[in-house]
């Protein structure tokens, strides 16, 4: 016996009954809590040298392919602000936001949907950045790199 849901939203989080009838040994109940999580979050550090290119993967574990079909967004924050730095809808050009002083020209989207910075700067360092991507319009999967930059 199974419950299958389909188009999963946040308003299916809840608890869950099942009930049936045995023979000879009566009513049968099961429960089951289920959480809904709207997103998912997963941390990176990564080291670079000064003047060198950082690149940053979106999702370590999913493929190009798989991220071509989504929105997403390259943000990167410092003290719990953010800004943002590029975004990508599906079959679309990346829009960049070359409002920012420290990141205007120096940002760049790559085949795969990694964000390359070129060259990187002492301000770099400390750094967090991260990528978006919508699955759903309630399920967004992010990856969040923390940048150390090194000098020679």
């Amino acid at each position: 016996w199974a419950l299958h849901l389909e188009n999963v939203t946040m308003s299916l989080s809840g608890q869950y009954k099942c009930t049936f009838a045995t023979y000879p040994y009566g009513t049968k109940t099961a429960k089951i809590q289920l959480i809904v999580k709207a997103e998912e979050e997963r941390h990176y550090l990564k080291k670079v040298w000064l003047n060198q290119t950082l690149e940053i993967p979106c999702l370590e574990d999913m493929t190009s392919e798989n991220l071509s079909t989504y929105p997403l967004k390259w943000l990167v924050g410092e003290n719990g602000r953010k800004e943002e730095l590029v975004t990508k809808e599906p079959s679309c050009p990346a829009v960049y936001r070359n409002s920012s002083t420290l990141y205007g020209q120096r940002v760049l989207l790559g085949l795969d949907n990694a964000l390359k910075v070129f060259p990187t700067k002492i301000t770099d360092d400390g750094r967090v950045f991260s990528c978006h991507v919508l699955y759903h319009p309630e399920r967004v999967q992010k990856s969040s790199t923390t940048v150390r930059v090194f000098g020679k």
